[in-house]
């Protein structure tokens, strides 16, 4: 699993977004709880999610074009400072009268994650090739994704109670020019002569089938779980127990994240994206329910832990196969659509589920979310090829593939 570590721009690429990120997921409890001890509103502490949301699901189209018609690399560095501008901004909120600070500084910064996701994502094969270098380097960052939402929360809830909140803001904002410095480093791309247009990725969207299907199963699945994620903590305080179990069942999903990236790399190299995903997305969607059923910890941690694992399989294998199927100057395009519907997906999935939930109950919503997972997964079975994508020979040295 370490072929693509033996890169050096992969390994500046990998230690960038984890640095990035890591710093980022020191601020996921840091800033609503920020807010909300400033206002004491439940609306305005909701309202940071929703600038999150809004930029991805505006912008993503395109920033795929921008990542396909501009050199990738330095629009990650470029995004890399908008967002260290952006979240320093923070550091000025110091009353109810200056939220809209808040709020003005989550959207810029989505709007440096939403430029900086499709170039990274379509940088990665023009690094590692679309051999098996590439399902490494996917495999490690579903390794560093495991580990930053493992520990970065509880972390930054940390140093919030013990430094205070402008110590986060800054570490964050380093984080950002460190990795901007990582990128820097990296070896400059030749000058794209690429002419990158809206009409001709949706036109590659409407005529590849495997791209059309896995857009269909990637956006599907993340409804889902993002119904399940919005009830995740009521489910925990209400049924097992409190704070500090839900706490454990959370570590529990990361633990089986970090277990499934090996798993993935194997997989997606050795069967057909269709059996994997549909075999995936079927065990997923039983976790859920046994996660939503279990009322102790004994049960919930090992469904967790379940559902965390085959998850992370799941989102590794899609992520794999669009890399390997999609020609690279179509790639920012591609991946900026798949991010688009993420977005969406997850806005209307946070939406649906506490509904459900409210309307029936939290078991009967998670039956729901398990039953369009399974269908996502028999969707891929249905509609992409039964035959491994193609595994392009790496360049001896390199890793660059074109």
């Amino acid at each position: 699993m370490l072929d693509a570590l033996r890169i050096r721009d992969f390994r500046l690429l990998w230690f960038a977004r984890l640095i990035s990120q890591l710093g980022s997921w020191l601020l996921v409890v840091a800033v609503p709880a920020h807010v909300f001890t400033l206002t004491g509103s439940l609306a305005a502490t909701g309202l940071t999610l929703a600038a999150e949301f809004l930029p991805p699901v505006v912008l993503g189209p395109v920033a795929g074009v921008l990542a396909d018609r501009w050199d990738r690399r330095r629009v990650m560095i470029c995004a890399d400072i908008v967002r260290a501008a952006a979240i320093a901004l923070l550091s000025l909120v110091r009353s109810p009268g200056d939220i809209w600070l808040v709020y003005l500084a989550l959207v810029a910064e989505s709007v440096g994650t939403v430029l900086f996701q499709p170039a990274a994502r379509a940088h990665t094969p023009v690094v590692v090739g679309t051999g098996r270098a590439l399902s490494s380097a996917n495999a490690l960052n579903a390794i560093t994704d495991g580990t930053v939402r493992l520990a970065g929360a509880p972390l930054g809830g940390v140093l919030l109670g013990w430094a205070g909140f402008d110590l986060l803001v800054w570490l964050d904002t380093g984080t950002y020019l460190v990795s901007a410095a990582a990128i820097v480093l990296t070896t400059p791309a030749g000058r794209s002569r690429i002419r990158a247009e809206p009409r001709s990725g949706l036109a590659f969207l409407r005529a590849d089938r495997t791209v059309r299907a896995l857009l269909v199963v990637n956006t599907l699945f993340l409804a889902a779980n993002a119904c399940l994620t919005a009830i995740l903590v009521p489910y925990g305080v209400t049924t097992l127990g409190g704070s500090g179990q839900i706490g454990l069942v959370m570590s529990a999903l990361g633990i089986g994240f970090l277990l499934g990236a090996p798993v993935m790399r194997v997989l997606v190299d050795r069967l057909p994206p269709a059996y994997v995903l549909a075999g995936t997305l079927t065990a997923t969607g039983v976790g859920f329910v046994l996660l939503f059923s279990a009322t102790a910890l004994p049960v919930a941690l090992p469904a967790a832990a379940f559902v965390g694992l085959t998850g992370s399989v799941s989102l590794g294998a899609i992520q794999t196969t669009l890399q390997r199927v999609t020609p690279n100057d179509l790639l920012g395009r591609a991946s900026s659509a798949v991010f688009t519907g993420e977005a969406m997906a997850t806005f209307a999935g946070a939406i649906a589920g506490p509904a459900i939930a409210q309307a029936l109950s939290m078991t009967w919503a998670a039956y729901l979310a398990g039953t369009v997972t399974v269908l996502s997964g028999l969707i891929g079975l249905a509609l992409l090829p039964a035959v491994r994508s193609g595994i392009a020979p790496d360049r001896s040295g390199t890793g660059r593939h074109r």
